[in-house]
């Protein structure tokens, strides 16, 4: 095949699109002569600005989803994509795909209009991992082999985070979308106050972030922890992180900008699992989770606002001694 124009589809948060990567380096590794194009949700753009494999990025501006929808789908349809790879399994994108005019459309199976693909594949909780699953989406245009997602730091990203990295640091990301997902706040707390104090702590997270980053900073007595939520970019953050000697993050987006840059990282599961398939990928990375048998858990696929036991000992009962030594390990 020479000259074929692709369409990736992943308009869901972060991680997801991090994950959606991996397919842009097989397809890129595989033919690098095809245009590859990639639709993502507005917000999200700034994670594959300059991208090397990417020659357009769609934006799916879902504050104003239905006027945003029809303009996508009369932009999709000028293009004559011969492939549109579809990654996510909703409703939307499944329209998306089946008004697209690709020639060939593919997809996971959950999607609810997959029956209109021309190939359609099983996404499976707890076979493999989620980069195996987009995998097997492009399998038959690439091959069955998975590729690490992969993103690109600029030289400006770079040196945007160089003045953070003058002496030897950790990086926590302590938030995250979902409560029950989330390292509770006091326990972060009590784990920074245990980091050598020649360590710097830089705590990062989105701008929403800088408040609950602000409490944690504020009620440690670790002498150089800083709050970096809001402060950089998700590609300077992920430039931060490559340079750290360890990353504590929970099952979340930040745990996969570790991976895409291959940076160390402790990924701390509360309520979630990592047999559901979105865990770390990079060379030096660990996962964190209790010891304890516990029948509730997991409680659901992306975790939930609070616990539903009320008692949230999945969080509360981790070893936070484990968590150092995986620092020390570094040293």
């Amino acid at each position: 095949m020479t000259g074929k124009k692709i369409l990736i589809i992943q308009t869901a948060f972060i991680g997801d699109v991090i994950l959606a990567t991996g397919m842009i380096e097989k397809l890129h590794a595989t033919h690098p002569d095809h245009s590859i194009h990639f639709l993502l949700r507005k917000g999200n753009e700034s994670l594959l600005k300059a991208h090397p494999f990417i020659d357009e990025l769609l934006i799916f501006d879902k504050s104003n989803k239905y006027k945003s929808l029809i303009s996508l789908i009369k932009t999709i349809r000028k293009e004559h994509y011969d492939y549109v790879v579809n990654a996510q399994r909703f409703f939307t994108t499944g329209l998306i795909s089946v008004l697209s005019g690709g020639k060939t459309t593919i997809g996971f199976d959950k999607n609810p209009l997959s029956f209109l693909f021309s190939e359609k594949h099983p996404h499976v909780i707890g076979d493999g991992h989620e980069t195996d699953r987009n995998q097997s989406l492009i399998a038959s245009i690439t091959d069955d082999q998975t590729a690490r997602p992969k993103l690109y730091p600029s030289k400006e990203d770079y040196d945007k985070v160089e003045v953070y990295a003058k002496e030897k640091f950790v990086c926590i990301a302590p938030t995250s979308v979902w409560f029950t997902k989330q390292y509770p706040k006091e326990e972060w707390i009590k784990f920074i106050n245990k980091i050598p104090k020649d360590y710097v702590v830089y705590l990062l997270g989105a701008p929403d972030d800088y408040n609950a980053c602000e409490e944690i900073r504020s009620a440690t007595q670790h002498p150089k922890t800083t709050n970096l939520a809001g402060k950089l970019s998700l590609l300077q953050s992920a430039a931060l992180m490559q340079k750290a000697k360890m990353n504590y993050v929970n099952d979340s987006a930040p745990m996969h900008l570790c991976s895409a840059v291959n940076a160390p990282v402790t990924a701390v599961y509360c309520s979630t699992v990592p047999n559901f398939g979105f865990g770390p990928l990079s060379d030096e990375s660990a996962i964190i989770e209790t010891s304890q048998e516990m029948s509730c858990r997991p409680c659901g696929l992306h975790g939930h606002r609070e616990c539903p036991q009320k008692h949230f000992d999945c969080a509360y009962s981790i070893d936070q001694q484990k968590m150092l030594n995986l620092l020390s390990s570094q040293i």
